[in-house]
């Protein structure tokens, strides 16, 4: 049980080359996505409701049915439902080139923050995901609150902000938007102005920079972008959560699609 405990932490993770999920949504959602797991722990209650799902594993899964005592010390969660499985890390998706549609975070530090905005960059169609260190996206806290999404996206980690404003210089090299929130009245600093989120083309090649929880976009970065937006809103709070913030400004991109036809 120790070798799984160990992938709680990133450098098991690494050294294992296996992710953790817990609960039998995430095992629902490897199976929607036809990724095998390497092995199945499962109380025998659980087997016993969820047999559909067992049957279902690919013939490779190695099952293993164990003690809720068991369970619960390999788990993360307080009160697990009975399953967690391992994946290999090799089974999640590639990046593609040229991706036209990108969600990228300068550090952000709250798995459960990280884990909503990858549920809703999938929801929108983002391709990727770029992080600017931050939040391991596949510690368990992140996979949970992402719902699956986390499994469904290619995701590049780099090691802080320097490596994220390299890809950002070549992603806008290569002809893609770089679109930075700002507060209401912020600063354009040799941008263009600050125009509401809505007015933009979403439709073209675009890569949307967020900060992070507390100091919001770093300076550096922002300077980057080719345009700055804002989601208006009432004076009775300074700024938005980032999580909140991101949905309208992904599923934009959808709604201007679909009004056109």
């Amino acid at each position: 049980m120790a070798r799984l405990r160990a992938l709680q932490q990133g450098r098991g993770r690494r050294e294992q080359g296996l992710l953790l999920l817990e609960g039998t949504h995430l095992l629902q959602e490897v199976l929607r996505l036809g990724l095998e797991p390497e092995l199945v722990l499962a109380t025998p209650h659980w087997s016993e409701v969820h047999g559909p799902l067992l049957a279902a594993l690919p013939a490779g899964t190695r099952q293993q049915p164990v003690g809720e005592a068991v369970l619960a010390a390999v788990a993360t969660t307080e009160h697990p439902d009975g399953v967690v499985l391992t994946l290999p890390l090799a089974a999640l998706p590639a990046a593609g080139p040229a991706p036209q549609f990108v969600l990228a975070l300068d550090q952000l530090q709250d798995p459960g923050n990280l884990g909503t905005l990858l549920r809703t960059a999938l929801a929108a169609g983002a391709e990727q995901v770029w992080l600017g260190g931050g939040a391991d996206p596949l510690q368990p806290k992140v996979l949970r609150a992402s719902a699956g999404a986390a499994l469904a996206l290619p995701l590049l980690r780099d090691p802080g902000r320097e490596e994220l404003a390299e890809r950002l210089r070549g992603a806008r090299a290569a002809g893609q938007q770089l679109v930075a929130t700002v507060v209401a009245g912020g600063e354009t600093s040799g941008v263009a102005a600050v125009q509401p989120y809505w007015q933009l083309d979403w439709s073209l090649p675009t890569v949307l920079l967020l900060g992070n929880e507390g100091a919001g976009l770093d300076g550096a970065l922002a300077e980057l972008a080719s345009h700055r937006v804002t989601i208006p809103h009432s004076a009775a709070v300074e700024s938005l959560n980032v999580a909140v913030a991101a949905g309208p400004l992904l599923l934009e991109r959808w709604r201007q699609r679909l009004s056109r036809g």
